[in-house]
Parts: C-alpha cells; structure tokens; sequence
C-alpha cells in the first residue's frame, strides 16, 4: 500500500522535533518507539522504499530568531528540490505575535519552489488559540495563496507526561476553534490534524457541520483509534479522512499493517492512505 502522508517530521539530527537526548528518550516512553538520528540518505530512502509522498512538520523552529528559521527553511528546502518523488512539501508554524516576520517568510517559502507550503497552526505550542484574532491575517493570507491550513486539535504528546506538560493548555486544541474559524472563513480549507481525544464527537461533529473542515490522524497508532471514530471513517467520513504517519516517531510497515488490521475495505482503505490527499492536495 503506497502513502499520502500529510504530516510527519524531518528523522535527521538538523531537523529532528526532537532536540535533545533527554526528549529523544521520551519517545520510547509515550509511543513505544526508539528514539534516534536517521542520516538524509536513511530518511529518503525510507521513505521511498515505503512508496511515501510526505509532507513534513517544521513548526519546532517556531520560537526561534528569525533569520535561524530561514535557514532551517533553506536546509529544508534544498533536499526537498533533490526529492521531490519523496517530499511534497512542509507545514511551517510561526508564532502569530511575530506577524510581519512570519508573513513574509511564508511568502519566501511559498517562493522558493520547494513544493507545497502550508501553514500549521497549533494552540498549544504557541499559547494562541486558532480562534484568536491574531490568526487571522495568517488565514487571509492562506485563502490569498490557495493553500490549505493544517490545525492541531486533542492531545498532543510534546510535554506529556512531565509536570505542567511544558506550559501548554490542551484546550487550545479542543475542535470548537477549529469550528470558529470554520465558520468566520468559509472560503479557508482547514485539515483538523490528530484523533481530537478526548474531543472526538466534537470533531467529528464539526466535520459533519462544516464542507471546509477535513480530518487528518496522526500521532496514534491505528488501532488506538475510538470504535467510534471508524465507524465514521467506514461510512459518512470515508472520503473526509487522510493519514499523517507521523515519521519517525511511528515507521511505514507498522503504520500499513495496523491500518490494514481495522476491518476497512480496500475501497476505503485506498481512500485513508493516499485518495483522498491526492485530491485534497491535487497531486497525483
């Protein structure tokens, strides 16, 4: 089974989510996965042997000078344009109080013919809720470039597990953001990214409710997934619902393997792992 991935994280020691030792550790303790540096060559090839088109999650860089984020952005960018089979592109998370700045990077970005450039938004890691009105020139600017925005909602497992979850309030990912913002910018298409737990009726009730809200699951293995939720991916959401591995935190053959363990048919199946993104995306 070929992938769409619509969201996973550069494996390398440069642009690896995961910065120190101590936070590389961490991974084995809430995903059960080892944690560790992949060379460029490792991640590609991986990636390729796995029949993986990926977009990849730089939103790490976000709290960083502005000129260190360009040049993440430029590593990051320069291997995508030697892989473009492999690397669809990037979601880029700015701090939204950083206006100006972010602005024009992603403009930069969206220049540099590097593939597809989409904002991420995320509550939690910035301390801005999406409903927030210092989100909006991000939105207007999204709608003015055609490009979807990816939105954070339910648990997320950066901090979890330590005391005071490194500051961040989960309820700036709770769904009813998503639903506002849904709803003030009908013309913004907004991928809802994560099983919303422990929000998931929510969720899908604003996807049921709002055209312009899509589901995207990553971050948990497949078959930690609520009955209720495949029930809906089975029916009502099967043409609403993609995959973001979450590389390397979860790997390919496991990700395939579990999906493939949930009773979909191959109909809807094929429709979770790449369908539906191709078309969302336009990418074939």
């Amino acid at each position: 089974m070929k992938f769409f991935d619509c969201h996973s994280h550069w494996a390398t020691e440069k642009g690896h989510i995961f910065r120190t030792p101590e936070e590389l550790a961490r991974q084995e303790k809430i995903w059960r996965t080892k944690g560790r540096y992949w060379s460029e060559e490792e991640m590609i090839e991986t990636m390729r042997a796995n029949q993986a088109r990926v977009i990849l999650d730089l939103a790490w860089t976000r709290n960083l000078p502005i000129a260190e984020i360009r040049s993440y952005h430029d590593y990051a960018f320069e291997v995508t344009r030697r892989n473009r089979d492999v690397i669809f592109g990037h979601w880029l998370l700015f701090d939204p109080r950083r206006q100006a700045e972010s602005l024009d990077e992603y403009r930069r970005a969206r220049d540099a013919d590097a593939g597809f450039i989409g904002f991420s938004v995320s509550g939690s890691s910035t301390g801005v809720p999406p409903s927030d009105p210092l989100w909006f020139p991000f939105y207007e600017l999204a709608i003015e470039t055609r490009a979807p925005v990816i939105m954070m909602v339910g648990l997320t497992g950066i901090g979890q597990g330590t005391r005071g979850g490194y500051g961040m309030i989960l309820d700036h990912n709770h769904p009813r953001h998503v639903d506002f913002v849904a709803a003030r910018y009908p013309e913004l298409d907004i991928l809802a990214a994560r099983p919303a737990y422990p929000w998931q009726d929510e969720m899908i009730a604003v996807l049921l409710h709002k055209a312009n809200v899509t589901y995207e699951l990553h971050g948990w293995g497949p078959r930690r997934l609520p009955d209720t939720l495949v029930k809906e991916i089975a029916t009502r959401l099967q043409d609403r619902v993609m995959i973001g591995c979450d590389f390397p935190v979860l790997e390919y053959p496991k990700v395939s393997a579990d999906w493939a363990s949930l009773g979909l048919t191959e109909d809807v199946l094929q429709k979770v792992m790449y369908r539906n993104a191709e078309r969302y995306f336009g990418a074939r």
